[in-house]
């Protein structure tokens, strides 16, 4: 079932072949380019093919907003529609080889037969998320006044339980890593100890690190607000980091682009994370007003950037503990979902690729000599720079597609779909 609803192979080769003398052309103009800058765009054009950027399961499905969710044709019902659409994602992009799960929203009877699937499509599994902000059908104990923090210890007991089964599904789906949200907090003034619900996360949290496998680490994701809008257990980096710092080596921060104050340096706390090697990774996404979950690089292009700046010198400084990892996360409700997240995932890879344009030794100059203009210009002159070619040629050199969004429409791969996938009346995604 999973070949038939795939697109062919063909069908992206046919589409390729329309745009495949452009690409050529563009291709060896920006080489001629790059080749007075002293850069081989063969080898910039290899570091494209080499980057990776995994997709969210719940990514696939309609998100939704306070008010109101649209659905669209051809949703995702369970994971192993949602592998599908991952599968397509990859075929278009070649940079999404890897699916980040959500438990329970995904979990299955039997994980040995997901993983065959996942293996079956060419797919790989990231970072498992644990829920602990939503309350389940059947739950005992609601997390209505939080979760890993809660003043009752029997609830306490049940979220860390929770994160602990996420572990052992994930040691099954082959992944080594647990990211950890919670929307903890408080509402009110006076509602919540700020102290004493710290000290209850970071119990729960030794719980849970504590059943770590060796090789596994856990990321910790803060969010400034949402659900709790006066005070979040863990509202920013500097909680992130002090609740990492203390659980241990394993434990890292985890960089949400959508969960900081409007204006913030994130580019700034990259570097700081990179510093004391707490970088765990990052969910890429954009944001207007807060926590919009809106498509990678398409309201701040120029800061996503300036954070693949921040990542690509640590890359070339060869900086110990360097090695984060990156996901998309991503709330669509007037997009086709596969669209939205294909140019997310190559807007993310634009960002690094640009990065890579940077001239290292000139930048450090004129920082050194504090030559702000020269700085500021040498960085402008490797975002100005159109790096479509390089993206396009990574995706042709491995049989990826040219035009992603061209090839997927021509395929009517939504169309198709939409036969095989009645609508519901709930989201598949797991998020309401």
């Amino acid at each position: 079932m999973a070949e038939q609803i795939r697109i062919s192979d063909e069908q992206v080769a046919e589409n390729n072949q329309l745009h495949l003398p452009g690409l050529e052309e563009d291709y060896a103009a920006l080489g001629r380019t790059l080749a007075r800058q002293s850069i081989d765009i063969g080898e910039i054009t290899e570091r494209a093919r080499a980057f990776e950027i995994a997709v969210p399961s719940w990514g696939v499905g309609t998100g939704g907003t306070r008010f109101a969710r649209f659905p669209g044709i051809g949703e995702p019902r369970n994971v192993y529609e949602k592998l599908q659409d991952c599968a397509v994602i990859q075929q278009l992009s070649r940079c999404t080889p890897r699916v980040s799960p959500h438990f329970p929203w995904d979990r299955v009877d039997d994980f040995t037969e997901l993983r065959e699937y996942a293996d079956a499509l060419g797919l790989g599994w990231d970072s498992i998320n644990s829920n602990t902000f939503q309350d389940q059908p059947g739950q005992s104990l609601s997390y209505k006044f939080g979760s890993l923090t809660h003043t009752d210890a029997a609830t306490r007991e049940q979220a860390v339980k929770h994160n602990i089964q996420c572990i052992e599904w994930g040691r099954q789906l082959g992944s080594d890593c647990l990211t950890v949200w919670v929307g903890d907090g408080a509402n009110h003034p006076g509602q919540q100890h700020f102290q004493r619900a710290f000290e209850r996360y970071l119990d729960s949290g030794r719980a849970i690190y504590a059943a770590l496998p060796d090789d596994w680490e856990m990321h910790i994701e803060h969010k400034m607000f949402e659900p709790a809008f006066y005070a979040t257990v863990i509202q920013d980096w500097g909680s992130n980091l002090l609740a990492a710092m203390e659980l241990g080596e394993k434990a890292k921060s985890l960089v949400d682009l959508g969960h900081h104050a409007p204006n913030t340096n994130i580019e700034m706390i990259v570097s700081r994370l990179i510093q004391f090697r707490k970088l765990g990774g990052f969910h890429f996404n954009d944001s207007k007003y807060g926590d919009d979950d809106l498509d990678s690089g398409s309201i701040h292009p120029y800061q996503q950037f300036l954070i693949f700046n921040e990542l690509v010198d640590a890359q070339h400084r060869r900086q110990a503990g360097f090695g984060p990892r990156y996901l998309l996360d991503q709330s669509h409700n007037v997009t086709d979902p596969v669209e939205s997240l294909v140019n997310s995932a190559l807007e993310v890879q634009r960002s690094y690729v640009k990065a890579l344009l940077v001239n290292r030794e000139a930048l450090d100059h004129h920082q050194e000599n504090n030559d702000a203009i020269m700085a500021s210009n040498t960085l402008k002159a490797a975002f100005n720079t159109d790096v479509s070619p390089i993206l396009a040629m990574a995706r042709y050199q491995q049989q990826g597609a040219i035009d992603p969004i061209g090839s997927y429409r021509a395929a009517g791969y939504r169309a198709r779909v939409a036969k095989l996938r009645p609508a519901s009346g709930h989201s598949g995604s797991g998020i309401v």
